[in-house]
């Protein structure tokens, strides 16, 4: 029995970020179902299933931004660890902020890893491929965690 796709949900602001890592991903022939929200409280209604939109399946993985309007990524952090069903959520932290500040609020919410992007397509196309690593060998909580 073949396991399901692993959902990446991109939360991003950006448009050239986001096509970046969306590019990234191509050229890693990474073909997993990619969704694309551009700030914490899209992201939030697309994991919930909420405001009209179709519930994200699991399994899933969200990238993250940290600088980002309406719902920054540390606030995004704070309120998917507060909820029961999304608590167990993974999320790595894809952001320009190297603020000692951030990672430390970051990493108190229990991500996965805080990556640093740059504007250099190359440092993406590593980051794609340590996350392409980590969904392959990483066995993700079953679908009746919550």
């Amino acid at each position: 029995m073949s396991s399901p796709p692993i959902h990446i949900l991109l939360v991003e602001d950006d448009d050239v970020d986001a096509e970046m890592v969306l590019r990234a991903c191509r050229r890693r022939q990474i073909d997993n179902p990619f969704i694309v929200a551009r700030n914490g409280v899209e992201a939030l209604e697309i994991l919930r299933g909420s405001d009209g939109r179709p519930r994200l399946p699991r399994p899933y993985l969200i990238l993250l931004d940290i600088n980002m309007p309406r719902m920054n990524g540390i606030e995004f952090l704070q309120e998917v660890r507060r909820d029961e069903d999304l608590k167990r959520s993974i999320i790595f932290v894809l952001t320009t902020s190297n603020n000692d500040e951030d990672k430390l609020a970051a990493y108190n919410e229990q991500v996965a890893g805080y990556l640093l992007k740059s504007n250099a397509a190359d440092d993406f196309h590593h980051i794609v491929g340590l996350l392409n690593s980590y969904r392959s060998v990483v066995e993700f909580p079953p679908e009746s965690a919550g």
